[in-house]
């Protein structure tokens, strides 16, 4: 996106420019600190550009009745979702992840649920004409490190498994820098990272997905008894921070979770299977 689309002084484009960052999006990916360092601008003027390039990269805020009706025309089946590359699994989910809501993909061990999640990394960064936000995704590993050579792997086959969009489409997108991996292996990191991390990266419009993998490993590991207070509230906590962020940023959060059946996804609607929490706590 063009830096002259943004409406600031010129003595703060000129600042930008000199700098040679080169759009709206490359503004983005560096802090206030960096790029007062870079610019040599002041940091209410860097507060400025940084509010200025998020808001203008997000769009317009109000919509008219009119405005959500062209979007639906367009987009029906995505207007509110986000694709899972897969026709079946999208039939199965009404069209796929609700931008505003958590859903919980569970099941036993190796069915599945990692493949998926990062099969959902890579889609979220396909233009909205195929299903994706035209963004990347945070994911938060609270258990095992982070599979790379997995995700290389599906990287490499996208063209295979994505024939519906077309191959320079596909070549074109750098998926692998789009990818944001934190890893929490305790509650106290975990909320920290969802709490801290997350927003500046979803605000700024450089992801619009949350990978949780998995969501209950932390709690698991925090006590072997029964559920104490303390345990539950933070839980909840960690709740409700997550659909604050989907909610804000209509960004879908995925939660990935052991359970007792085979892989299922479930949302608001349902409960497939028990998560793995309750297994535990049990």
């Amino acid at each position: 996106m063009d830096l002259d689309q943004l409406d600031l002084n010129p003595r703060i484009i000129a600042a930008i420019k000199k700098a040679k960052l080169k759009s709206i999006k490359e503004v983005l990916h560096f802090s206030g600190p960096d790029l007062q360092r870079l610019t040599g601008l002041s940091s209410p003027d860097v507060q400025d550009l940084l509010s200025t390039a998020s808001s203008h990269l997000r769009g317009r805020s109000v919509f008219t009745a009119l405005d959500l009706h062209r979007l639906e025309d367009r987009f029906p089946a995505q207007h509110q979702r986000l694709s899972l590359g897969c026709p079946v699994l999208d039939r199965l989910l009404r069209g796929g992840l609700p931008l505003d809501g958590i859903t919980e993909l569970a099941g036993r061990s190796s069915a599945g649920k990692t493949q998926l999640a990062l099969q959902l990394c890579l889609a979220v960064q396909f233009p909205r004409q195929h299903g994706g936000l035209e963004a990347g995704a945070v994911y938060i590993c609270t258990e095992d490190a982070f599979p790379s050579k997995r995700l290389q792997q599906l990287i490499a086959q996208q063209q295979s498994l994505r024939t519906d969009v077309p191959g320079q489409v596909v070549r074109k997108i750098k998926f692998g820098n789009h990818i944001f991996i934190e890893h929490a292996a305790d509650v106290d990191t975990l909320l920290a990272c969802v709490s801290k991390k997350v927003p500046v990266l979803l605000s700024r419009g450089m992801a619009r997905l949350l990978v949780i993998d998995s969501v209950a490993a932390p709690f698991r590991c925090e006590s072997e008894g029964p559920v104490s207070a303390p345990r539950a509230q933070r839980l909840q906590a960690l709740g409700a921070a997550l659909r604050q962020l989907s909610a804000t940023y209509q960004s879908p959060v995925l939660c990935v979770n052991q359970g007792l059946g085979g892989a299922a996804v479930s949302g608001p609607w349902d409960r497939l299977v028990q998560p793995a929490v309750h297994e535990a706590d049990g």
